[in-house]
């Protein structure tokens, strides 16, 4: 790996993935893979005059090994784990998730009673989720590549070939180059999905119509008084950061109940390390009623029926075919890229400080009557394709092409 490289990596993800604030504390979610890129993140972390860095390591054999092995009751979140948690959003902590998956790893583990253990910590969690999904402050999710996983995305090289393979994709995909001010870049980039977010937002549809060959014939109502967002967004506090890094999508809210019509996937999904392949999911009003897979069936299976709203969606996005991760013509196996490269909807929870004008009015009631998803968990998955047509209809009933032939045409 590039020392320098990850410098100016570091310096993205703190200056403009995160935007730390002097004197903010931050957390960083990662694994022992990237330790690299954690060392040059906590340095730029106190260049920008951080209060404090707390790193959360991560093992995924070690993972393996407690999944395997402990009970369910073994999982529960501790009373000092959670105090922590509240810790951290009482104190404002700046949050940095680095995902360095090893797809397909927990393939065969019998996940029962890790599943047991979620349904009963994720209530109790909750508060942090949302502290987060709101935009009460600011996160930012990137990627870093290990060997096992380079080997996957590119199974006919050397690893350590397909090592330097997956960290220069990873790199450009994040618009970070050896020559190129990486910040500068971003600005531009938040300022064209800006554009189509105020023309989306200008529409104000009732609903979108999805459409391909692939046999996607999916009608997805909108909220009202939603909002398109995508690219750099605002924390409560107005701290502008951006949560994703790389991103090429607009998203806004489905309305929970006006989901109506088939999806079939265009791109692999690594759910809970399995990955989930050549599947679809049916929906009537809202609620996923069939769903079958090639490959994975159960853990889809698992994720529909996590909770009561794991069944519907929270977010649909638009990504354009042609974007500059769908040229590269690299199958990731995670959904931080391969979401960049498709048109996307995410079963789950809605991101309501987000995508929902005045939100902080309504109580939880009046959100769910609302048509906002409630749900403990948030799952992204692909269905754009060359040939994905998108038709919004308005209030007047009326209309308008917005998307052909995997385009904007607005």
């Amino acid at each position: 790996m590039n020392q320098e490289l990850n410098k100016k990596f570091a310096k993205l993800i703190v200056e403009c993935g995160v935007n730390l604030q002097e004197n903010q504390g931050l957390v960083i979610n990662a694994n022992l893979e990237s330790v690299e890129l954690v060392r040059e993140i906590v340095k730029a972390a106190y260049e920008r005059k951080t209060s404090d860095v707390i790193i959360n390591w991560q093992d995924l054999h070690i993972t393996k090994t407690v999944l395997e092995n402990a009970k369910a009751e073994q999982m529960y979140i501790t009373d000092w784990q959670l105090a922590r948690q509240h810790y951290l959003v009482d104190k404002n902590y700046a949050r940095v998730s680095i995902s360095s998956p090893n797809p397909g790893f927990m393939a065969g583990v019998d996940m029962s009673e890790s599943l047991k253990a979620q349904r009963h910590n994720a209530p109790l969690t909750k508060f942090a989720m949302e502290h987060t999904m709101n935009n009460m402050v600011q996160w930012c999710v990137v990627a870093y590549p290990n060997k096992t996983w380079a080997k996957q995305v590119f199974p006919n090289d050397e690893e350590d070939v397909a090592l330097e393979k997956l960290y220069k994709a990873i790199l450009d995909a994040s618009h970070v180059t050896e020559t190129n001010d990486p910040v500068e870049d971003w600005n531009v980039i938040n300022s064209n999905m800006t554009a189509i977010n105020e023309k989306l937002n200008e529409l104000n549809f009732v609903s979108l119509h999805f459409k391909n060959e692939l046999g996607t014939d999916l009608h997805v109502g909108l909220v009202e008084n939603h909002i398109w967002a995508g690219g750099g967004e605002f924390t409560s506090g107005g701290v502008y950061f951006n949560p994703n890094i790389p991103t090429e999508e607009n998203f806004c809210m489905p309305h929970n109940k006006k989901i109506n019509g088939v999806v079939y996937s265009t791109k692999p999904l690594e759910y809970d390390g399995d990955l989930i392949e050549d599947f679809y999911i049916k929906f009537v009003d809202g609620k996923a009623v069939e769903f079958d897979a090639k490959k994975g069936v159960e853990s889809l299976k698992r994720l529909i029926e996590f909770d009561e709203g794991s069944s519907s969606l929270g977010e649909v996005a638009i990504v354009p075919y042609y974007s500059p991760i769908s040229l590269s013509n690299i199958l990731f196996y995670n959904t931080l890229f391969d979401e960049n490269a498709s048109c996307h909807l995410a079963l789950g929870a809605s991101y309501i400080g987000t995508n929902l004008k005045d939100y902080t009015k309504y109580s939880e009631e009046e959100l769910k009557e609302h048509g906002c998803n409630m749900s403990h968990t948030h799952v992204d998955f692909m269905f754009g394709s060359k040939d994905m047509t998108i038709v919004g209809t308005k209030h007047d009933g009326s209309e308008v092409i917005i998307f052909k032939d995997g385009k904007y045409i607005i």
